[in-house]
């Protein structure tokens, strides 16, 4: 998800080259959170950060009221043009300052977007603006990349990501190759992704973005919830609940706003 970075390369073929996430066991997460840690049900939810809006548009046929909240004019241009009748409010605004109108029941944060913030006052930032627009006792629930997954899976590895589909009786195929940059000391890497979409029979168009995100520990981030106003109600290394290992790749988080 699209968090203070630019997207503008890789908006337009994220969910392709993503297609394999599995977002409605991902929302039955959110839902089991709900129905364990809630009274009831939030009516209104906020997806921050919610890039192309797959979680959003996912929770809104769910039932939910929902607001999406996105950095990248681009990674909202895909939302927008994915709509299949639901009403979502989208904003275009930085996680670092965003406004709502008004408190929410929950707030969700995917796809570790809380990862590229890359200054500790920023996270801070973002923590005590979310318990702001929470409504008491509302939940925040996002994840981040395990420092196991920075230095193990990242480090200064490359991979490629290739897909093919197919639109309107035409095979569309994406390429991305991928070379890490991990900094253990400063704890950011650095992400330098070439794509290669094809535009036409043989023939293919470049383009180079250049991302950033930055580990936390995850002691340091339960205590920010804390001085933000939070009760960290469980850290998880899987959509089932499980206790993280030392080879978990990503952690969930699940905190309520104490007011």
């Amino acid at each position: 998800m699209s968090g203070c970075e630019g997207y503008d390369a890789i908006a337009r073929v994220y969910d392709q080259l993503n297609r394999e996430l599995d977002y409605e066991a991902w929302a039955d997460f959110f839902e089991a959170c709900f129905d364990r840690f809630l009274p009831a049900r939030p009516a209104l939810v906020l997806d921050l950060a919610c890039g192309t809006g797959r979680m959003t548009r996912t929770l809104a046929k769910r039932g939910y009221d929902m607001i999406g909240v996105d950095g990248s004019a681009d990674m909202l241009s895909e939302a927008y043009a994915s709509l299949e009748g639901e009403s979502i409010l989208y904003l275009l605004q930085d996680m670092r300052s965003f406004e709502l109108y008004g408190t929410v029941g929950a707030v969700v944060c995917c796809l570790d977007s809380i990862n590229y913030l890359l200054e500790e006052k920023d996270v801070g930032t973002v923590f005590s603006l979310v318990h702001n627009y929470l409504d008491p006792d509302g939940l925040f629930l996002f994840d981040v990349n395990s420092p196991y997954k920075f230095s193990q899976v990242y480090g200064n590895n490359a991979y490629v990501l290739e897909d093919e589909t197919e639109e309107d009786g035409e095979v569309r195929a994406v390429y991305c190759g991928w070379q890490n940059a991990y900094n253990r000391e400063s704890g950011i890497c650095d992400f330098y992704l070439t794509l290669f979409e094809e535009v036409g029979e043989n023939n293919y168009q470049r383009s180079d973005e250049h991302q950033r995100e930055r580990c936390y520990e995850p002691k340091t981030l339960r205590t920010w919830l804390e001085t933000c106003g939070f009760e960290v109600l469980g850290v998880y290394g899987d959509y089932a609940c499980a206790e993280p290992t030392d080879t978990t790749e990503r952690l969930y988080f699940v905190a309520r706003a104490k007011k």
